[in-house]
């Protein structure tokens, strides 16, 4: 059973333990600027997960500017031996991503489709889902990918009053969008910013949701959002994980973000 999802994992409805998805998107960039095939996208993942990461994130675009379809299926023969960890896929559910999903589902994989509004000539993921207006295009895929035995997450922006027709149309949790947070964090916006990020993941939960977090989280900012938002069961982060990775080394890195995630529920206890 995935502890990701498993009772024993929760306690009064609220994690235990926030998990560490790695989203591995920026190993494949630098790897795509060569024909070398390094970095070699699944050897790192493993390192990850041999660190401690709980989880491996992906989000192939349809132009394969990072990820590509073969990353997707190598990935998946890796997560296929780590059955304790989470596959997360992550895109547009109109482009290319539910041809994954089909694929992959007689294997029991994806753990998780994450739903992302982006277009496909966007440069990265900058905001989320909107009801009323994208309910009911949503609700079919959404009834597909559960059909496929797949959780479903919605990329929303810290939108309280939206959590509830989130959870209207089928999805299981949703992940919320942390720009906004991490731009406001060290400045004199902080505690304001990050209050808005607590009520919406209060009404998530209220709503019955899941909650999923990602989008420039670091090692500066992440313990400070676990200690203001409750409840958030998984963080994926790439960026500025990868970044940090050139300077600590990759394991080292994972270790150190698995650290900031303690030291927020070291605080809470």
């Amino acid at each position: 059973m995935n502890p990701l999802v498993a009772p024993e994992a929760t306690a009064h409805g609220h994690p235990l333990h926030t998990a560490l998805s790695v989203n591995v998107n920026k190993i494949a960039l630098l790897r795509n600027t060569r024909h070398l095939g390094i970095p070699d996208v699944v050897r790192l993942s493993r390192l990850a997960l041999e660190a401690g990461a709980q989880g491996i994130t992906v989000h192939p675009r349809p132009d394969e500017r990072h990820i590509r379809a073969h990353d997707v299926h190598d990935l998946a023969e890796l997560m296929a031996q780590w059955p304790q960890a989470e596959f997360n896929i992550e895109g547009n559910p109109f482009h290319n991503l539910m041809d994954f999903a089909r694929a992959l589902a007689a294997r029991g994989l994806p753990h998780q489709l994450t739903f992302v509004p982006d277009s496909v000539e966007q440069f990265t993921s900058d905001h989320g889902w909107r009801f009323p207006q994208d309910a009911e295009r949503l609700r079919p895929v959404i009834d597909e990918a559960r059909a496929l035995g797949i959780r479903v997450s919605l990329f929303m922006d810290p939108a309280p009053e939206m959590m509830a027709a989130a959870r209207a149309i089928g999805a299981d949790r949703v992940e919320l969008y942390t720009e906004g947070y991490a731009s406001a964090h060290g400045t004199p916006r902080q505690a304001e910013v990050l209050a808005r990020y607590t009520a919406a993941a209060q009404a998530a939960l209220a709503a019955g949701l899941g909650l999923n977090a990602g989008h420039d989280l670091n090692r500066d900012n992440l313990t400070d959002f676990l200690r203001g938002v409750p409840g958030v069961q998984e963080v994926s982060i790439g960026h500025a994980l990868v970044a940090d990775a050139l300077e600590l080394g990759l394991g080292e890195t994972v270790r150190d973000y698995l650290r900031c995630i303690r030291r927020a529920y070291a605080a809470a206890a």
